[in-house]
């Protein structure tokens, strides 16, 4: 595996899971696995859990690790091609890339989308740049687009719960208000991830939020949240900006902040007793309310916690392929 950015890299999800498990069931098992090699961690945005379950993973697995925060210690990088640099940014990321590359065996790639010009979000330029000039294997924790790994712990938890309840699972991923514009990553992801997986999904959002359909084909799409949580047995919350699907001018733009669509105790009433996911960070009072996200059904922890297995699988998978 040279490149990890969407579901189908990771190729059969049921082998993924048995992987997931069987690590999670010994986690030092693979530690000899990365001997002598490194992993380089490129991040353009802030992190917490990206950065400590990634990092972790590839402690586990026998490798060195060196983090770049590009903000901080580091040039200022310019992406675009075709400009004058004349402006702040010292560095061209065309020649920083190969030079990373000199240093490492693998680099995991975390930049946000800008919100400003959808073409260039939803073309990954930042990454397939680290693909094509550093010569090494290169994965993605958090792109303009995507989140895969944050995706893959999802689905480990999931997997991991809906088996304590014995039927397939009915997933709703549900829009809910925030104060300030964010990427589709986390939804696009999520949303491809359940697609590929053995699970009845639905989307619930407000009109004009609607998610790319390279992400969402098959899924369900339901703008009435009530109706959307009926019988859910997973409800994953989280806040995305306009995609800029149905109007590419409001890309990024912040539509609502209707605060009915805040998840609550009564909506969890309208579920068949579900359990409670976002990624993390989460803004109390506006994605969530406290009684649900500290409810013994709520498993923001536990998905948190199997960022670790998700990131060891995806570096064991590239260390083996190497």
């Amino acid at each position: 595996m040279r490149s990890f950015l969407n579901v189908e890299d990771l190729g059969d999800l049921k082998e993924a899971l048995r992987e997931a498990a069987e690590i999670k069931a010994d986690r030092y098992k693979y530690d000899t696995l990365g001997k002598n090699k490194t992993l380089l961690m490129v991040f353009f945005n802030n992190s917490l859990r990206t950065r400590l379950s990634t990092q972790k993973a590839a402690m586990n697995l026998g490798m060195n690790v060196i983090v770049l925060d590009v903000n901080a210690g580091a040039w200022k990088l310019e992406t675009e091609r075709g400009v004058i640099m004349d402006g702040d940014k010292s560095e061209h990321l065309l020649e920083a890339i190969p030079v990373m590359g000199c240093y490492c065996d693998v680099i995991g790639i975390r930049s946000f989308a800008g919100l400003t010009d959808r073409d260039y979000d939803y073309a990954e330029t930042v990454y397939h740049q680290f693909e094509k000039y550093s010569g090494k294997p290169v994965f993605a924790m958090e792109t303009a687009t995507v989140h895969p790994l944050q995706a893959f712990a999802d689905l480990i938890t999931i997997n991991e719960y809906a088996a304590k309840r014995g039927k397939r699972p009915k997933v709703v991923l549900t829009w809910a208000p925030h104060p300030k514009a964010l990427p589709q990553a986390v939804p696009n992801s999520f949303a491809q991830w359940m697609l590929a997986a053995d699970v009845d999904f639905v989307i619930t959002h407000p009109e004009g939020y609607e998610l790319d359909p390279a992400f969402t084909k098959g899924a369900t799409i339901e703008y009435d949240q009530r109706k959307a949580f009926e019988g859910a047995d997973f409800i994953y919350a989280k806040n995305w900006s306009c995609p800029g699907v149905t109007n590419r001018e409001d890309y990024g733009k912040v539509l609502s902040k209707d605060m009915s669509w805040t998840v609550d105790a009564e909506h969890m009433s309208w579920t068949n007793d579900a359990h409670f996911m976002h990624c993390l960070p989460v803004r109390r009072g506006m994605i969530v309310t406290d009684d649900v996200i500290e409810a013994p059904t709520s498993l923001v922890i536990p998905e948190a916690a199997n960022r670790e297995i998700s990131a060891t699988v995806v570096l064991k998978r590239i260390l083996q392929s190497k």
